[in-house]
């Protein structure tokens, strides 16, 4: 499918319905993929928002397993007592 620019898309459109018209045409076209832009780059991920998560998660990883090795130590303690 081949590109078609704003301004090659404004110069078709002017030619069937009138310049006015092409123009209000190519604006609208041009907020609604602006605003399309918009809404995905504030979604993104970035580089520091990976990393940050990254460091979070082997944070509570860390302790989660100190937590297991905590209660697998208990347990033994509790049957070697016995």
């Amino acid at each position: 499918m081949p590109t078609i620019t704003i301004t090659k898309l404004y110069d078709l459109v002017s030619l069937k319905l009138g310049k006015e018209t092409a123009e209000n045409l190519t604006t609208f076209i041009e907020e609604k993929i602006k605003g399309e832009v918009d809404t995905k780059t504030s979604i993104l991920a970035t580089k520091e928002d990976l990393a940050r998560e990254r460091a979070d998660m082997i944070k509570w990883m860390f302790i989660f397993w100190a937590g297991q090795m905590l209660a697998s130590i208990s347990i033994i303690v509790l049957f070697l007592k016995k």
